[in-house]
C-alpha cells in the first residue's frame, strides 16, 4: 500500500491496516514538501475479494473523529482471465467536503493511484 496509495509526487510513508469489519487503519500521506497528513479510520464492512467499506468518521476502537470527511466503498468483481473490475465510490459528509476533495485532485489522484497499483500487480 505504501507503494501506490498516494498519487506521485506524494508518498505514503506509513500504512497500518487491520482489514476486518471493525478494524482500524492509519494511512499517513506526505506531500512533496515532506509535510505528513495522518488519516485514521475504521473498516465498516469487509467481505474478502468482494467489498471493503471504510470511513474516517471513526478512529481506532470506534472513537468518533473530530471532523468526518468521507466514507469509501470499494467493490471487486471477477471478470475472468485474471481481470478484476474495481469500483470506488466515495460519499462525503457535505457538499463542501466533496468540493474540497475535488479541488485536492480527487478524481485524477484516485485514477493515478489505481494505475500505480496495477503496475505493481503486473509484477507479481
Amino acid at each position: 500500500m505504501t507503494q501506490w496509495f498516494a498519487p506521485k509526487p506524494w508518498t505514503t510513508p506509513r500504512a497500518e491496516m487491520d482489514v476486518r469489519t471493525g478494524g482500524s487503519s492509519l494511512v499517513v500521506m506526505a506531500g512533496p514538501d515532506g509535510n505528513e497528513f495522518p488519516n485514521p479510520g475504521v473498516f465498516l464492512e469487509v467481505i474478502p475479494g468482494k467489498k471493503i467499506v471504510f470511513t474516517d468518521a471513526y478512529t481506532k476502537a470506534w472513537q468518533p473523529s473530530e471532523k468526518p470527511f468521507m466514507t469509501g466503498v470499494l467493490t471487486f468483481e471477477d471478470e475472468g482471465e485474471g481481470r478484476t473490475r474495481y469500483i470506488a465510490r466515495v460519499q462525503h459528509w457535505s457538499v463542501a467536503d466533496r468540493e474540497q476533495h475535488e479541488q485536492m485532485g480527487f478524481h485524477a489522484g484516485w485514477g493515478q493511484c489505481t494505475d500505480q497499483l496495477e503496475d505493481i500487480a503486473k509484477t507479481l
